[in-house]
């Protein structure tokens, strides 16, 4: 890698470190708002303690997706599931902005994040479907374990990511799981 190259890696870093202050509408169990790069950590270590059951995947491809999924949140920020247009899908927002911060990166660089990027959000391959179904389950997971505020939609939970959380047996039995401790926290919540 030469000086320009590695001065390009370094802008690029310095520019993603802005997920650390990037918040989600999830809040950590002491109250606190979670930042993008909080959900991507928990989402990558959900990956590597879920990998004996998770079947003949590419480890690193999936931890590499689990890691970019969100990259473009760096720039445009997090746009909350339900406050989401489905007339106008984040996707292409987030795809934008993923170039941009990626541009400084030596080509084969950037041409791999965004082909991982593209894949992941095709769920084109089982890696994609997985850090996919992954990603569903731990935004749940943030949900549920959460020191909410008051009035905090879980419901909204119980049909949240379902295209990409079944057929596959450890995702179900998961998924299963978090829907009892979702139907539980909306029932005290509700009364």
């Amino acid at each position: 890698m030469n000086e320009v190259e590695l001065a390009g890696v370094l802008e690029f870093l310095r520019a993603a470190e802005a997920l650390k202050n990037v918040h989600r509408t999830a809040w950590t169990s002491t109250g606190q708002r979670e930042s993008v790069a909080e959900h991507t950590w928990r989402l990558c270590l959900m990956a590597i303690v879920l990998a004996p059951e998770l079947g003949a995947v590419d480890m690193a491809k999936l931890l590499k997706m689990c890691v970019i999924h969100d990259l473009g949140e760096a720039l445009g920020g997090d746009i909350p599931a339900i406050e989401q247009d489905p007339l106008a899908p984040k996707s292409g927002a987030e795809r934008h902005d993923l170039l941009a911060l990626i541009e400084p990166l030596p080509e084969p660089t950037r041409a791999e994040i965004l082909a991982l990027g593209d894949e992941y959000e095709g769920a084109a391959s089982a890696e994609a479907r997985i850090a996919k179904a992954l990603d569903k389950l731990e935004t749940i997971m943030q949900h549920n374990q959460g020191a909410n505020p008051a009035g905090f939609d879980y419901a909204f939970n119980l049909g949240y990511g379902t295209r990409y959380t079944t057929g596959h047996p450890l995702i179900d039995r998961i998924r299963s799981l978090l829907d009892a401790e979702t139907e539980a926290n909306a029932r005290t919540t509700d009364g």
